[in-house]
């Protein structure tokens, strides 16, 4: 029979999404494993994670510079040593820093882990910073800081975290001209020392696992010859909020002006949290969400804008972000506000929400498809200390807040007087 292409597919709710629940092991030395068996094919990914992101750095620059330049010289290998071995068997492997983490990651062939392992084993252990290759990078990095700072944009971001949390906060500090003068080998190397270590390591699997894996890992990690010497220490700084609601950055040559609102929240821990989460889908958190409907297809004032809510280990914040040409830089604004004060007055329509259900239950089936985003959903609890049933009470959740609930939650937090405005270009 064939297909009429002119009518729709029938919606299908999703009724249960099945997620296989990583199982925890722990090497010789208390490092806890996890892992999530569940590939067909030869292939692994074993991540590491260290509480080693921005929050825990002494100065701008450090945590990420430590992080980028593990894979630039060890007391064993040169850079182009360990890059060639890497490539010789087919691995590849990965760093990043975040706010509150930073990662070693390794991809390889089963056949391949106990070589590419002691690259890995390598890089994170013996990691020695090499002056000229440090030089090299903070040049790379300084080049992109000038060229960021010309962006309104980037200057937006920069200043928007600033005002949510102090100048003085971990996640409001942000990277100053002078910074890069005070980046050295010997504070990357103390840093390193201090948060690179088995007792502040944990460590994911995802893809086909068996015993030798495990065997693997406690060979190349389970020692104690990266154990600390001493407790990791860290200071707990009050978040400060910019009392001023109104913020503009003024640039006189501007053909864009970049718009921030938003304010400091919580965490995913809050009860509160993946409620809003739904909230701010409807109001710009996808394609088809309100802001996107009125102030790109309706009045045409950007290409995009958005909203999201950023969950951190010791904080989080809500935000609005776009670019808008400087003529239409205040009405863009008042447009913000306008879809705002809906959520808080209307009740949504039936049709809407049920859109949006369907929309978020579909995103997180496809962010459950496969071992390695399997892996990065459980990362997403494992830092927070919850529990597998925080993905049941989502899809709960989904399915059972009414438009009711809804408006309540905008009436508690989408309140205009509670919101930090920042535009930098022209208003």
């Amino acid at each position: 029979m064939a297909i009429d292409r002119k009518v729709s597919p029938a919606f299908k709710t999703v009724e249960k999404i099945e997620i296989i629940r990583a199982t925890e092991k722990q090497l010789r030395n208390k490092i806890p494993v996890y892992s999530i068996n569940a590939g067909t094919q030869e292939l692994i990914k074993v991540e590491f994670l260290f509480a080693a992101g921005m929050f825990y750095q002494q100065k701008p620059l450090q945590a990420a510079s430590v992080n980028t330049m593990l894979e630039e010289g060890t007391t064993k290998m040169s850079a182009a040593e360990i890059a060639d071995a890497v490539d010789y068997y087919g691995a590849f492997l990965e760093v990043g820093v975040s706010q509150d983490n930073a990662s070693v990651v390794l991809y390889t062939l089963n056949k391949h882990l106990r070589s590419t392992l002691s690259v890995v084993e390598d890089v994170i252990k013996n990691a020695t910073f090499p002056e000229e290759e440090l030089h090299t990078h903070l040049t790379n990095k300084k080049q992109k800081f000038y060229v960021n700072n010309q962006k309104v944009a980037n200057v937006a971001r920069k200043r928007f975290t600033e005002l949510l949390f102090g100048e003085k906060h971990p996640y409001g500090i942000n990277v100053k001209e002078s910074d890069f003068e005070l980046i050295n080998v010997g504070n990357l190397k103390s840093f390193y020392k201090s948060f690179y270590r088995s007792d502040n390591c944990k460590i994911v699997l995802a893809g086909k696992i068996d015993e030798d894996v495990f065997s693997l890992l406690d060979e190349h990690f389970g020692g104690n010859d990266w154990s600390p010497e001493s407790a990791i220490k860290t200071n707990k700084i009050e978040i400060i909020t910019n009392p001023q609601r109104e913020q503009l950055i003024y640039k006189d040559d501007a053909l864009q002006s970049a718009i921030r609102i938003g304010k400091v929240m919580f965490n995913k821990t809050h009860p509160d949290f993946q409620s809003l989460q739904i909230l701010n889908t409807i109001f710009g958190g996808y394609f088809g969400s309100r802001l996107m409907s009125n102030i790109r297809e309706d009045k045409g004032y950007t290409y995009g804008i958005g909203s999201g809510i950023a969950s951190l280990q010791h904080s989080g914040y809500f935000f609005i972000s776009t670019e808008v040409g400087v003529d239409v830089c205040k009405n863009a604004v008042n447009e913000i506000y306008f879809e705002m004060d809906r959520l808080r007055t209307e009740i949504i329509p039936e049709d809407e929400l049920q859109l949006v259900k369907n929309y978020l239950l579909g995103t997180f089936l496809r962010s459950v498809d496969g071992p390695f985003a399997m892996a990065e959903r459980f990362k997403g609890i494992l830092e927070y200390g919850l529990s597998y049933d925080y993905f049941d009470k989502y899809i709960a959740t989904i399915k059972g807040i009414s438009a009711s609930q809804l408006r309540e939650l905008a009436i508690t937090y989408f309140e205009k007087e509670s919101m930090i405005e920042l535009v930098v270009g022209k208003k």
